[in-house]
């Protein structure tokens, strides 16, 4: 929000100067990010005078140039300027810029400098209206009167003024500080708060009255819940034509482009009040009548900008009796504006519903002025105020007659919002006590109206323009930022208070414990986006299409479900480092993933058919390390991946005996290992992402991936319970075995026999050798495996050991049909 020094002094009397109005503005609440001084010409005139051309001769060595002496007053000599203007003559009054000078051309700026121009020297040059900004003229040089001063200034002669541009930038919930009023009254609060002496005030509407009875339109409001209020009148008999130079400085002075005096005066009242407005030409209102409505599926329109949109039945729309004219609240129509040739025309004030206004302007793309207001709230029970003093100024400005009564069309009233505000509460929330009478004259400062007191509370009306502060808690927030933050001081008093963790509080430990480890192994946490593309999951059999969970009025086709599995927006993110050459890669994101099922039990699940869960995702890519003189390069494989996720367990206290693994593969993962708990629950997948879904990421180098259940891991490790054990007072013994088994069969298959044969004893298994081809029948392969055996209390003898291998053995032969070699 751009607001103007001089205009803001236009509703408030104060003293302040730029920098302490920007002070005490972000002091508000509302952060002031930049104080730039600003002049109703660019530059400011700096360095062009009156001047009296004393001289005019032919330039020796052109046709069209003249060679002028210039009187430039204040006791100077005059200069040689040469001229190329077909106007130049002895004896006139003119602007020069003298050396130094600087000029703009729109946003670039060129310095005067002594020239010499086909061998005659310069000292200036003699000025055309636009070249200086005070007009579009360019067929000469400006010629004043002949009581024009030598010497003044330019600036003087215009009357160039300068202002103070202090940019605001407003929080979501201050839409009240939208306006140039609406600062004023948070200033007027704080100046009192400080015992400054100040007035709040904005322009009177008393003067305004009907000139004609008759003439004025209809209107008609079809949906009203899109529509609360609207307000309309008809003033016919306008001149539309420039805006005087006031109100052409205040609008410049905030960056909006003058326009007319109509558009003129509907952008002041939006900048100056707050309260969008919309003027149409009566000559291209069909009908003679106003229909607030939604049109049909399908309907085109085109919008002011001369773009051709698609209309939705739920885009609120301002009609004649044929026709669409305005999408409401947020653009106005091609041909339904004001011009020059209008003479008729018919003011808007209305109070549009913000959700509609604010699914209207992102289904179009559209971020005007207006929509940037309706959408947040605007105050329902200014829209008369606004109209009234709309069509004073359009009187003023532009002549004319109003016609008609005012058109008030409104659903229902708006009363102000009540809030009991406790003393007591105030003190606990702030951590100071302030006093009731300090928090009287701010809440009575902010213009809530106390309608009844006693010593414990306020019972307090809240205005309508304040739709924020609906809570005492939102009272308390105001009453702070006007007492000041700073004024709180911090105490010597520590307040705490014991409390037991719950499952949330386990979850986010073992969070962080889990991203330590990661992390210390090189692994970068990322975080991407919930929401994704639903094609995606198009002709996915893991993670249907049908199971996504929709985005209603989403943004755009790229972020319109939420996501399933974490596996998408990490692949854009490896590809996003690996196109910037960075493809050695270890991630890991802790994110949540969603799901429906319209098959899902219901009587079970409270949000049924929905799901939703936190997972951890884990990616690895490219080598292992960068190139380096002290170890070879290799590149990263599957089992790279598998050691970590096994770290992950270990840390969390969960043993290869809880878990069961089987091998498959799906249309992500090819291979895929499947994780799952004793009781067949799918705790997560690990595998090598599949070519092909690479290569939709343009990823184009093997990518390895697992996405684990963190919820189901965290229930499993919180049944673990640490104990303190002493160390073994025995040592290991290795067994090694090598086995002749079907191709068929996998290691996790050995490795679960061996485990399930020996729980006790067993204390770790590793694989150290598989060997295929020569010397071995067709259809065999060969795997050596090694077991450390340890009894933590005694040595163990060897007929324990034989019994054990036996065991092992015999269990192997059974089950797999393995052999010894």
């Amino acid at each position: 929000m751009n607001v103007s020094y001089k205009w803001l002094k236009e509703y408030i009397d104060f003293d302040l100067t730029p920098q302490q109005v920007s002070d005490a503005l972000t002091s508000l609440g509302l952060e002031v990010d930049a104080l730039e001084e600003v002049e109703t010409i660019k530059g400011g005139l700096k360095g062009l005078v009156v001047g009296k051309v004393l001289t005019c001769e032919p330039h020796p060595n052109s046709d069209h140039m003249h060679t002028t002496t210039v009187d430039l007053g204040n006791g100077q000599a005059p200069v040689q300027i040469v001229c190329g203007a077909p106007n130049v003559a002895a004896g006139q009054k003119v602007i020069v810029a003298t050396i130094g000078t600087k000029l703009y051309d729109g946003d670039q700026e060129f310095v005067i400098k002594k020239s010499k121009l086909r061998g005659v020297e310069s000292y200036g040059m003699i000025c055309a209206e636009d070249e200086i900004g005070v007009g579009t003229d360019h067929n000469g040089i400006i010629v004043l009167p002949d009581d024009a001063q030598v010497g003044m200034p330019a600036a003087q002669y215009y009357g160039v003024e300068s202002d103070w541009l202090i940019e605001v930038d407003l929080t979501p919930n201050r839409i009240d500080g939208a306006s140039h009023y609406g600062v004023a009254r948070d200033l007027s609060a704080w100046m009192k708060r400080h015992g400054m002496a100040t007035r709040l005030h904005r322009p009177s509407v008393e003067a305004f009255k009907i000139d004609r009875r008759d003439g004025g339109i209809p209107v008609e409001v079809e949906n009203a819940e899109a529509c609360p209020r609207y307000c309309g009148l008809t003033v016919r008999n306008v001149k539309v034509g420039e805006s005087p130079k006031w109100l052409k400085d205040y609008l410049s002075a905030v960056g909006q482009r003058p326009i007319n005096n109509i558009v003129d005066i509907t952008n002041y009242i939006l900048l100056g009040t707050g309260q969008p407005m919309h003027c149409f030409d009566l000559s291209k209102v069909k009908g003679d009548k106003i229909v607030v409505k939604t049109v049909k599926e399908g309907t085109k329109f085109v919008t002011l900008d001369g773009v051709e949109r698609t209309l939705t039945d739920r885009d609120l729309m301002i009609c004649n009796a044929e026709e669409p004219m305005c999408i409401g609240g947020v653009f106005g129509g091609l041909d339904s504006g004001v011009t020059e040739a209008t003479t008729d025309i018919f003011l808007e004030s209305a109070y549009f519903h913000p959700t509609w206004i604010r699914k209207s302007a992102r289904r179009f793309g559209l971020n005007t002025d207006a929509s940037f207001r309706f959408e947040r709230g605007i105050d329902p029970n200014d829209t008369i105020y606004n109209l009234k003093l709309a069509a004073l100024l359009v009187k003023q400005l532009a002549g004319g007659e109003t016609c008609g009564e005012i058109v008030d069309v409104k659903a229902h009233d708006f009363p102000p919002f009540p809030v009991e505000l406790r003393y007591d509460y105030v003190t606990g929330l702030i951590g100071k006590n302030i006093g009731h009478d300090t928090i009287k004259s701010i809440v009575e400062s902010l213009e809530m109206k106390v309608v009844a007191e006693d010593a414990e509370r306020l019972s307090l009306e809240v205005p309508t323009y304040r739709v924020d502060v609906r809570r005492p808690c939102d009272v308390v927030e105001d009453i702070l930022r006007v007492y000041g933050y700073n004024n709180v001081e911090f105490t010597d008093e520590i307040h705490g208070c014991l409390s037991n963790k719950d499952d949330a509080d386990l979850r986010n430990d073992l969070r962080e414990l889990i991203s330590n480890q990661l992390t210390s192994e090189g692994y970068n946490e990322i975080m991407n986006n919930s929401l994704t593309a639903a094609s995606y999951y198009e002709g996915l059999e893991s993670y249907p299409v049908e199971h996504c969970v929709r985005v209603i009025n989403a943004l755009s086709s790229d972020l319109n479900v939420m996501r399933q599995t974490l596996l998408f927006g990490g692949l854009e993110s490896l590809a996003r480092n690996i196109n910037r050459k960075n493809a050695n890669l270890r991630m890991y994101e802790f994110g949540d993933v969603y799901s429906y099922d319209a098959t899902a039990d219901n009587s079970q699940v409270a949000l049924a058919p929905y799901s939703e869960h936190t997972a951890l995702g884990m990616w690895l890519t490219g080598n292992n390390h960068d190139d380096s003189w002290a170890d070879k390069v290799r590149p990263l494989s599957v089992y790279d991946l598998k050691a970590a996720v096994a770290g992950v367990m270990r840390r969390l206290g969960i043993t290869r005996r809880e878990l069961v693994v089987e091998t498959m593969s799906n249309d992500l993962l090819d291979p895929a290992l499947v994780y799952k708990n004793r009781g067949g629950k799918l705790l997560g997948v690990l595998g090598v992402v599949d070519e092909a879904v690479a290569s939709k990421f343009d990823v184009d180098q093997p990518v390895y991936f697992a996405q684990f259940n963190w919820n189901l891991l965290c229930k499993l490790s919180s049944k673990k319970e640490v104990k303190y054990t002493d160390l073994p007072k025995t040592l290991p013994l290795r067994r090694d075995l090598a086995l002749l088994v079907d191709k068929s069969v996998t290691y996790a298959q050995i490795e679960h026999v061996v485990e399930q044969s020996e729980r006790k004893l067993l204390k770790s298994m590793t694989l150290f050798d598989v060997y295929e081809g020569k010397n071995l029948e067709p259809g065999k392969k060969s795997y050596a495996i090694s077991m450390v055996l340890q009894d933590d209390q005694k040595t163990l003898n060897d007929h324990q050991i034989e019994a054990v291998m036996k065991k092992i053995v015999a269990n192997l032969e059974k089950q797999l049909g393995a052999q010894l070699r």
